[in-house]
């Protein structure tokens, strides 16, 4: 099994020390940077499997540093803030992060987090993680696959084997999660998905999680496939417009 390389961009010394033995404890390949840039260097010459970032960073902070890697890259982003409740939780989500954990954490925590996101973009998850078998991570995204969905009189077209949108016949651009999502829709278009029973399938949470990681999700998946193909059914959750 190939080793998975976790890049962790951290400026508080104490945590980064801590966090990068315990992953090395756990069987990841740690590269550890103090600030931003360094961050976005390391990140060009190893091509890391994930990235860990700080929000708050000294010369380029996380959010603009996960923009910067999410213009070169789809891999798997997790922001790390102090405050569950802080702007720069939605910040680093709509930069292009596909989760985030709260500081303090619990070292459990993060493995799990860092587990469920390479699960769900089919890398290796660490020794004894196994991997996810393709986008069918627990959820129901891959009963969609084995064709192409269409949707809104050809407007919009899935291939869910080459993993490719279209829309116009233009190819639209999607991050993993967003592909995950979008599959996730079009498996049932016209059902309505609650954010929990999103979080659960697409982000494979196996506990409550904050749901502001579906909402700005959703958000920047209209932005790309139309605003008005995926609508909000308020009190109980989003539904793709067939």
């Amino acid at each position: 099994m190939a080793e998975t390389h976790v890049l962790f961009v951290e400026d508080d010394d104490v945590i980064r020390e801590a966090t990068q033995l315990a992953l090395e404890r756990d069987g990841f390949v740690v590269t550890a940077m103090p600030d931003g840039l360094s961050g976005l260097d390391a990140f060009r010459a190893r091509r890391p499997d994930i990235a860990l970032l700080d929000v708050m960073l000294p010369g380029m902070d996380g959010v603009s540093l996960c923009r910067r890697i999410r213009d070169e890259s789809t891999v798997p982003v997790i922001m790390l803030s102090a405050r569950a409740d802080s702007i720069d939780v939605v910040l680093g989500l709509e930069a292009g992060a596909d989760d985030y954990v709260t500081k303090p954490f619990d070292g459990s925590v993060l493995m799990a987090r860092i587990r469920a996101v390479l699960r769900r973009f089919g890398h290796a998850s660490g020794p004894g993680g196994g991997t996810s078998g393709g986008t069918d991570g627990g959820g129901r995204a891959g009963a969609a696959a084995g064709g192409v969905l269409v949707f809104g009189g050809g407007d919009l077209e899935v291939d869910t084997e080459g993993m490719e949108v279209r829309r116009s016949g233009t190819p639209v651009a999607l991050t993993p999660t967003e592909m995950r999502l979008l599959l996730e829709f079009g498996a049932a278009p016209g059902t309505v998905l609650s954010r929990d029973k999103l979080l659960e399938r697409v982000w494979d949470y196996g506990w409550g999680g904050d749901t502001r990681v579906v909402d700005v999700h959703v958000q920047r998946l209209r932005t790309k496939i139309g605003q008005d193909r995926i609508e909000t059914v308020r009190g109980f959750g989003y539904k793709l417009r067939a």
